[in-house]
């Protein structure tokens, strides 16, 4: 797979070196950079040119990121996959519940992973997925299509400019209907899997809202996890007697049921343009019924 990025320079660029160029407003990581030279995929009007190379104003500078061989321990497996945005940059799919992201010892053709490598089968594709979801949890998952959107997108996952919102069904309503949990999460010494409130754990925070309250005590919430501790939502909304229903780590397990998490909503930066963008997705578009989760 390769991407063309172009950037003109104006008034603003002039005189410029390449290298300012690349950093400033094409978002070219150091890590990138040695590639783009060793692959000649850094053009000033069709000709290679050094980064020590001095801009003017009209000239058009491009670069080219190609992938060289795909992903080698993903294969492609033909399974059902639900698009909701795509453009050169980044994919949006809709990740459906006991689907696992990456393949595993235990889990080697049935994974997101598999899903998006067939999609892309034919091409250099490599399997970069931006945000995760647990297994039991459905809805948005970005991926990078490139090495500059996957570099940029981590980044911006570290500083927080990645948003999530979550519908999540709680086992009971809490007190106050709107409400922020701050509550540091660490690892259980007793479990490679399961996390716990803990004054030695990492800062978490999560805000809620509810948004339906039921008639057997449950509520649906919109959940927005303000950092990204791994089942943070589950530990945070358990930590205040409210966890999610069915959830068989942090709450009460019953034989046939599933906990209800998914991911709805996702704003961001776009990794090239840096434009606003938010996607949106409903429960379920993959053709599952709500009203069967939250039965």
């Amino acid at each position: 797979m390769i991407r063309e990025i172009r950037h003109l320079i104006d008034a603003s660029d002039d005189g410029k070196s390449v290298l300012e160029l690349l950093k400033r407003k094409l978002c070219v990581s150091s890590r990138l950079l040695p590639e783009l030279k060793r692959q000649g995929g850094i053009l000033l009007d069709g000709k290679n040119v050094t980064v020590r190379e001095r801009v003017a104003v009209g000239q058009s500078l491009v670069i080219v990121i190609a992938e060289e061989k795909p992903s080698e321990n993903v294969v492609p497996v033909d399974l059902p996959i639900h698009v909701i945005y795509e453009d050169e940059d980044i994919l949006a799919v809709s990740k459906p519940k006991d689907m696992p992201i990456h393949p595993s010892a235990y889990n080697y053709d049935n994974t997101l992973g598999n899903a998006v490598m067939y999609y892309y089968r034919g091409e250099n594709f490599v399997f970069r997925p931006i945000t995760r979801l647990d297994r039991d949890t459905t809805g948005i998952v970005l991926v990078a299509k490139n090495k500059l959107s996957a570099t940029v997108m981590s980044e911006d996952i570290k500083e927080g400019r990645i948003k999530k919102r979550y519908l999540a069904l709680l086992s009971r309503c809490p007190e106050k209907d709107k409400g922020r949990v701050e509550a540091p999460i660490a690892r259980c010494p007793d479990s490679v899997i399961k996390r716990m409130v803990d004054e030695g754990g990492k800062e978490a925070v999560t805000e809620y809202e509810i948004i339906e309250k039921r008639a057997d005590e449950s509520a649906v919430a919109l959940v927005r996890p303000i950092t990204g501790r791994t089942h943070q939502i589950r530990v945070h909304m358990a930590h205040i007697g409210c966890p999610l229903k069915y959830d068989y780590l942090y709450g009460k397990e019953i034989a046939g049921k599933t906990l209800f998490l998914h991911c709805t909503e996702v704003s961001f930066l776009h990794p090239v343009t840096r434009q606003e963008m938010k996607i949106e997705c409903p429960p379920f578009c993959d053709s599952e019924l709500l009203s069967e989760q939250l039965s």
